[in-house]
């Protein structure tokens, strides 16, 4: 015996009078007599309901044939037989619908894999843990049973029980079975247990538009929605979807007026939204450093935001990390106490699936309600009834799980659009529902990258970077070429620290620009470019200028408090800084140290500028071709046509622009002529670095983080620095 005999058992052995007959034969002599006294045989009748033929049916037709009257009669002898089961509706990994027909498709099920053939015919596989320890537990309470029966009252006061105590009821606390888990397509199979080396990985992923995500809210079941914007750190913020309140049923986001409605119905429907910052731990080493940058990283989205970015409020940003537990658990009582629908929406590797599981409220049914909803997955067919009646293709919203107290979370994984199609997980027994969206397309800077180096993209943990310095004759390279970053300003000594996964290496010029033209090749510098990369493949992405002032925290001992304490306008320098953003990768930043007499100068001519441009917009010319026109600080300076940024020939080709033109109060918009290009003030001549990247894309700038006051590894202290002791003193007698 392995364990105590419980008081369900023993109370149970006791009512010797209401015991039957058949009672007194040991179980293990005679296992059928157990199995049918313990199965009761009944006859289930099945309804038959008109449902739709699903694809997922035809390959199980033969698992789900009634069986014949030979069969039944086997079953006194054999036992109840478990009736056949089908595949779930939906992957719970991916989202993507199930089916056996193409392999190269998405939710496909090999019908031979094991654990497949586990879940649709339990009985001829390895029955689940809570169905052993079950029959396991059943077959204890009877021997303990016949063994107690026989026992004299002697011999039960000698081991301490009486049957005072046990007879009863049943006080012992059963617990509830704990429901098998679905299968999973074979893409999320090979994906757990093999990464993106299986052919099944490379099966083609269409990104949805935002069109569709706004079909698909549109939908929802609820009421009340709540779209959760996940931004990556990483980047931050160029996984910013602009406008995308705009497309969500034009909510608009609260503005810093004090009679703006904090919320505002749109038809039907009432949605909100607010921005979540994933992966944060990226930014910090602790949870009090990250959360002292949150006006820094609510001033650059208000910057991202564009012109009416300095009117919201923006009191709905969140920093968090699913990987350090920072700020879920309050997003998770956030989540739990809005109810409704709340959508996860972003462009893909974001972090949404990871932080889905962190944020979804676990373990929160009702006992009443959540036993209903247990029994919505029976185990004949794998799904519920809510799966077979709600099911219509033409929807782009799939049936929702069912609502489980633990169900299956769905897929992480470093590949680019794991999850396929909407993923529905409700909670609270209807309370509300979180629903993960299939991620918007971020970037192709993997095409560029050698297959088997292109997981080395993602950044999986905080960078502590190296400093690196750089004049105006070298250049650094990151990924053996695949990004170049070369001063243009001569005289002045550039550092420069890598927050990114890619090596980085410094080099003279023109080896740089043989390494971007992947045509040197050095042991030293490993390379991840493609081999289809050429010398036509590297294009200018922009000139972008060190204008943001960073003294204060750069200039260490000499503006601290506790230390020096000399006001920054004392000093006779500025360090000016950047920071390059490499989308779906990280950021670089740059400093640099010049004169102070020269950056007021700089500053006083940037001034004249911005008050000149500020002019024209007023008199409703376009100032879009205008350099600096935006600020110098947030846009690149193009050296010609041909090198034009990313971002800005994505602001040519806005949908959104068409929508504000139509709009009643838009300002007719003229083309800047070349007499009031003269009439500007000469433009500063501020630090500048060129960049240069794959096709000239994947590259932006925002305002520094100051990454390395926060990251920057301790001093190194030798071994004969411990060692070291102070010199003792003499002390002088007096008298």
């Amino acid at each position: 015996m392995h364990r105590v005999a419980t008081a369900r058992g023993l109370g149970r052995a006791l009512r010797i009078g209401d015991a039957s007959s058949a009672s007194g034969v040991p179980i293990f002599l005679c296992p059928a007599i157990g199995r049918v006294r313990a199965g009761g045989r009944r006859l289930n009748i099945a309804k038959s309901t008109p449902r739709r033929f699903n694809h997922t049916d035809s390959a199980n037709v033969a698992a789900t044939a009634p069986s014949t009257p030979s069969d039944a009669d086997k079953t006194l002898v054999d036992g109840p037989k478990t009736s056949a089961r089908t595949l779930p509706v939906t992957c719970s990994g991916c989202g993507a619908f199930s089916q056996t027909a193409d392999a190269q498709q998405l939710g496909y099920f090999d019908l031979q894999r094991k654990k497949v053939q586990q879940w649709l015919k339990p009985q001829n596989g390895k029955a689940s843990n809570s169905r052993r320890l079950r029959e396991a537990a059943a077959e204890e309470d009877e021997i303990v049973d016949n063994i107690l029966k026989n026992m004299p009252s002697e011999e039960l006061k000698a081991l301490g029980l009486s049957a005072e105590t046990m007879f009863g009821e049943e006080q012992a606390t059963v617990a509830k079975p704990v429901a098998e888990k679905p299968p999973v397509c074979d893409r999320c199979h090979d994906l757990i247990y093999y990464s993106t080396t299986k052919d099944t990985a490379k099966v083609p992923m269409p990104h949805p538009t935002v069109e569709s995500l706004r079909e698909t809210i549109e939908e929802s079941p609820y009421r009340y929605n709540h779209v959760y914007h996940i931004i990556d750190a990483a980047d931050f913020p160029m996984s910013l979807i602009p406008r995308l309140n705009v497309l969500l049923g034009g909510k608009n986001l609260r503005t810093k007026n004090r009679r703006s409605r904090p919320e505002k119905p749109y038809g039907d429907q009432q949605i909100e939204m607010s921005f979540i910052i994933t992966r944060s731990d990226l930014l910090g080493p602790t949870k009090e450093i990250v959360d002292s940058k949150m006006p820094y990283l609510r001033e650059v989205l208000r910057e991202a935001l564009g012109r009416f970015g300095s009117r919201v409020r923006l009191g709905n940003v969140s920093c968090v990390s699913a990987r350090r537990v920072w700020w879920t658990q309050e997003l998770r009582e956030e989540v739990w106490n809005r109810g409704g629908g709340g959508w996860m929406v972003g462009k893909v590797n974001v972090g949404k699936s990871q932080l889905f599981e962190h944020i979804f409220p676990k373990g929160r049914m009702s006992e009443d309600g959540g036993e209903d909803q247990a029994d919505a997955v029976s185990d004949e067919t794998g799904r519920g009834k809510k799966f077979q009646q709600d099911l219509d293709l033409d929807e782009l919203l799939p049936p929702a799980q069912p609502a489980t107290n633990y169900p299956p979370m769905p897929l992480v994984s470093p590949l680019p659009g794991t999850t396929a199609s909407p993923i529905r997980v409700p909670f609270g027994n209807g309370k509300g529902e979180l629903i993960d969206l299939p991620g918007l397309a971020r970037s192709d800077l993997e095409l560029y990258v050698k297959k088997e180096d292109r997981e080395t993209l993602v950044m999986q943990k905080r960078v502590v970077p190296e400093q690196r310095t750089v004049k105006s004759s070298r250049s650094l390279i990151l990924g053996g070429g695949l990004i170049r970053i070369t001063p243009r300003t001569p005289g002045l000594i550039f550092l420069m620290y890598n927050f990114t996964p890619l090596k980085d290496h410094v080099t003279v010029t023109d080896k740089a620009i043989a390494f971007s033209e992947n045509t040197r090749v050095s042991i030293g510098v490993p390379s991840i470019l493609s081999p289809d990369v050429n010398e036509y493949t590297s294009k200018h992405a922009g000139r972008f200028k060190l204008s943001y002032d960073v003294t204060k925290a750069s200039a260490g001992p000499l503006t601290r408090k506790n230390a020096v304490a000399i006001p920054v306008e004392r000093l006779s320098f500025r360090v000016l800084s950047v920071d390059i953003l490499i989308e779906g990768v990280g950021f670089v930043e740059i400093t640099v140290q010049v004169r102070r007499h020269q950056y007021n100068k700089w500053m006083q001519m940037q001034e004249e500028r911005d008050k000149a441009i500020a002019a024209l917009r007023e008199a409703g010319v376009s100032t879009a071709g205008i350099d600096g026109a935006a600020g110098p600080r947030s846009s690149p300076d193009s050296a010609d046509d041909s090198s034009a940024s990313a971002s800005d020939m994505e602001a040519s080709q806005d949908p959104f622009d068409v929508m504000i033109q139509n709009r009643r109060d838009a300002v007719a918009v003229h083309p800047v002529s070349e007499a009031d290009m003269a009439e500007l003030p000469p433009e500063p001549d501020w630090p500048v670095v060129d960049v240069f990247s794959p096709e000239g894309k994947f590259v932006g700038s925002r305002r520094p983080i100051e990454g390395w006051e926060s990251n920057k590894p301790p001093p190194q202290v030798n071994a004969y620095q411990k060692k070291r002791k102070a010199r003792q003193r003499r002390l002088r007698l007096e008298g």
